[in-house]
């Protein structure tokens, strides 16, 4: 599912975006606060319309905390029992896809956004995070884009993943690393 593109900008400080696009963050960046952010958790099935009306694919019925903080959701995936919790930021440059039953605590950031430093530009680069079924990424993790978490993994708390996590794994630290099997 990974893919890394490279966009095209003609210096640093342009935007890789064009203006319609710009124009549909803008309405996203407004939809969202005023009418989800304010929402209780029992309002999760307006929550998860608001996202579909703005390109979210969504299986079943995951969960979103409304005070999660979720950027072009166009490029999300959310599957059945998938669920953003608190604070969680899903920055989604590239695609995002939370598999079944996944859970990404409170204030964990997903990342799918980088830079190409081999150019002088530093244009913006994106690549997409898996979050595998079962999987769960503890509070304050962050996921650096191409990641993928394999299925029933577990992301400690205030972890830096850098590298894609097996199954049945459990990660902690920065960098994060294996410290046991599920089940032994």
């Amino acid at each position: 599912m990974t893919n890394r593109k490279v966009h095209e900008q003609d210096s640093r400080y342009s935007s890789p975006w064009g203006w319609q696009y710009r124009l549909r963050i803008l309405l996203w960046e407004y939809t969202w606060p005023l009418l989800c952010r304010w929402t209780p958790k029992p309002c999760n099935p307006w929550r998860l319309m608001i996202l579909r009306l703005f390109g979210t694919k969504v299986h079943g019925r995951p969960f979103v905390h409304q005070r999660a903080n979720i950027d072009h959701p166009w490029n999300l995936i959310l599957h059945d029992r998938a669920c953003l919790g608190d604070q969680t930021h899903a920055y989604c440059l590239g695609k995002v896809e939370i598999r079944e039953g996944a859970c990404v605590a409170q204030e964990a950031y997903l990342c799918t956004g980088t830079h190409d430093f081999s150019d002088p530009v530093w244009p913006l680069a994106t690549e997409s995070i898996e979050i595998g079924a079962g999987a769960f990424i503890g509070a304050r993790a962050f996921v650096m884009p191409g990641i993928k978490i394999g299925r029933r993994a577990i992301v400690g708390a205030c972890s830096v993943v850098t590298k894609d996590v097996p199954q049945e794994v459990v990660v902690k630290g920065n960098p994060a690393r294996t410290q046991s099997r599920i089940g032994d």
